[in-house]
């Protein structure tokens, strides 16, 4: 019976893949919460050999726990002014919702990896953190956005989350280069 459980949550996790982020592909289309938890798992994958004194078992499972009470309402745009201890609330009543089908012991290590990610204490988390912050920017320069997208936004985004690390710094100092380059040809297209 606990195999079928298993198989009820993969089949209700599709939902990672229909809902959509505020940001597009470089094709035009929107992103979805699964395409960003992926490629977001991939940019830790890549920094393992960098940073020796982090967990990178954990920091794989953060990565692809960290969205995923965003399974029924979906993403939020860091746009939008919203009360985070509300959001936090929802997204942990939705990611109860999506992994009760699973055993008392991962329904645990689910939560605690979720609220490992939230409260961004340890340093994988705070690797998580700053990687998410980062992809989510690294997709804006890289799609084809509305004509009204803000660039600009992005250069103070999550900013605070990459100075915990020397190297995720200077990562994050690239993508801010990255951006003001399309903030400047946003700029030049408009005149």
């Amino acid at each position: 019976m606990e195999y079928n459980h298993i198989i009820t949550l993969i089949k209700e996790m599709e939902r990672l893949k229909n809902n959509t982020r505020t940001a597009w592909t470089s094709t035009g289309r929107q992103e979805s919460i699964a395409e960003h938890s992926w490629r977001l798992t991939m940019f830790s994958m890549v920094l393992e050999e960098y940073l020796h004194d982090i967990d990178f078992n954990k920091v794989l499972r953060l990565s692809l726990i960290h969205d995923l009470g965003e399974a029924y309402e979906g993403d939020v745009s860091a746009t939008i002014a919203v009360d985070p201890v509300m959001k936090l609330k929802k997204e942990e009543e939705a990611l109860q919702r999506l992994i009760a089908p699973l055993s008392e012991k991962t329904r645990q290590t689910f939560l605690e990896l979720w609220w490992e990610y939230n409260k961004g204490e340890t340093r994988e988390a705070r690797l998580v953190k700053a990687l998410d912050k980062m992809e989510t920017i690294i997709q804006h320069n890289q799609g084809a956005n509305p004509t009204d997208f803000d660039y600009l936004f992005n250069l103070e985004y999550g900013k605070t989350h990459a100075q915990f690390d020397l190297m995720i710094q200077s990562l994050r100092e690239i993508v801010d280069q990255e951006t003001l380059i399309q903030a400047n040809n946003k700029k030049l297209e408009s005149h």
